[in-house]
């Protein structure tokens, strides 16, 4: 539900009354990210993954300012995103999905190095995922689309930030 006071970071309020910063996905496995918000900026580099979790930092009507897990700045149009949340898993290493909220609970599966699973809720530092059947719980300090502050700075340009 958007929220009537909803701002961006320089204080004015956001065009669609949503939080921001706030967590979206990337709809399909071809969205182009520009330097701009608008058809006339330049393509930087086209995001190929479907799901991916970015944070919107700044917004116009029909664009969304994104940080995206390479800590990278670009602009994309709202029709490439979703409200659908994902997970996504950055680093070398498994995360394990656990049968509960808790370090020693069972762990149903791993999520692979640079995996995405579905995001249902998050609470007391776990969240709950979802893939195809499996149910469970990673820690939410584990993967990234869950922070709730920025991670990136609205000021900056895009096309910057990227690895």
């Amino acid at each position: 539900m958007a929220s009537a006071g909803a701002t961006m970071p320089d204080g004015r309020p956001t065009p669609t009354g949503l939080e921001v910063p706030r967590w979206i996905s990337l709809k399909s496995s071809h969205v182009r990210a520009r330097q701009g918000p608008g058809l006339d900026y330049p393509i930087l580099w086209e995001y190929r993954a479907a799901g991916l979790p970015v944070q919107v930092i700044a917004e116009t009507t029909e664009w969304r300012k994104i940080c995206d897990p390479d800590g990278a700045v670009a602009w994309i149009h709202r029709t490439v995103s979703s409200g659908r949340r994902y997970v996504f898993n950055t680093t070398a290493q498994e995360v394990p999905i656990r049968s509960g909220r808790s370090e020693t609970a069972s762990v149903r599966a791993r999520l692979s190095p640079r995996a995405l699973v579905l995001l249902d809720e998050c609470e007391e530092g776990w969240c709950k995922v979802r893939a195809r059947r499996l149910e469970g719980w990673v820690a939410q300090r584990a993967v990234f689309g869950t922070q709730e502050r920025a991670l990136c700075n609205a000021n900056r340009p895009a096309g910057t930030g990227r690895n």
